[in-house]
């Protein structure tokens, strides 16, 4: 059953717009979800606050799944899904063990609001995110779309603002690796051919919140350059790497152990490398 809290954001529109077909193009990864895992470890229950179509949920806990859009919880296949912003979480001050937020928070019309009500209703806080201050970047954005990179930077916090509000006490890199299945927007990075299908572009918020005037001319101009093997004369050398670390980090608030007393083991390694 679904319930629902009323309001509106930007973020359910975006969503509700693009979020048919999302769990097609969007699969979880195993290499992050095992990253996320161990960072909810001892946590019976958690509230997956973003939560879409239930990516990098832990199977052998209670979760309770919470968007602010109906045409991403339609596509949960939970049975505890709650309609609501993050900024308003209709729950009692500590109900859960762990609260988990996944690549969501940037959607948050108040994010210091937003993490502070993961920290109202659960014991520990994991949030997976981006970091915009962070340096190499996509080279889609850098040679084909900058328009990109102005939207990112205004809708990402700078990972310090987000750690600071958050309280985190871990900071765990998570670099993309070449075969990484969630297909958000860098996950193509040594797939270039990925961005010429609309598909995949319609997966990602960022090509959904362009005008096509401004995607199909750099998506045009990708493809010549695939073509004539000028992309890849360019970037022989991404072609010859397992991952490369875009500025993606899970962040780790709250106790170090669980209610259950479970220790939270958390390791940063070379994911894919």
């Amino acid at each position: 059953m679904t319930a629902s809290a009323s309001g509106s954001t930007p973020h359910m529109a975006t969503y509700d717009r693009i979020g048919r077909g999302y769990r097609h193009v969007r699969r979880p990864d195993p290499r992050l979800a095992d990253l996320i895992h161990q960072a909810l470890a001892g946590a019976r229950t958690v509230v997956n606050v973003g939560a879409g179509a239930g990516s990098y949920e832990p199977a052998d806990r209670e979760v309770t799944a919470v968007d602010p859009s109906q045409v991403m919880l339609d596509q949960h296949p939970g049975s505890r899904k709650v309609r609501a912003g993050a900024e308003s979480l209709p729950f009692a001050d500590g109900a859960f063990g762990a609260a988990m937020a996944v690549m969501t928070v940037h959607h948050w019309p108040d994010l210091r609001r937003g993490l502070a009500e993961l920290r109202r209703v659960a014991h520990r806080q994991v949030v997976f995110t981006w970091d915009p201050q962070h340096l190499p970047e996509l080279w889609l954005i850098e040679e084909y779309l900058p328009e990109i990179r102005q939207l990112e930077h205004a809708r990402f916090t700078p990972l310090s603002a987000v750690v600071e509000a958050l309280g985190a006490h871990t900071v765990l890199p998570f670099p993309i690796p070449h075969d990484f299945t969630d297909g958000f927007q860098i996950a193509h990075w040594r797939r270039p051919q990925s961005y010429l299908d609309p598909v995949v572009r319609a997966a990602s918020s960022t090509f959904a919140q362009l005008p096509a005037s401004v995607v199909e001319p750099a998506i045009a101009r990708l493809r010549e350059d695939l073509a004539s093997g000028a992309w890849h004369r360019r970037h022989a050398d991404l072609l010859t790497r397992d991952s490369v670390d875009y500025g993606y980090r899970l962040l780790v608030a709250g106790p170090a152990q669980g209610p259950t007393g479970a220790g939270v083991d958390v390791r940063a390694r070379s994911a894919g490398g």
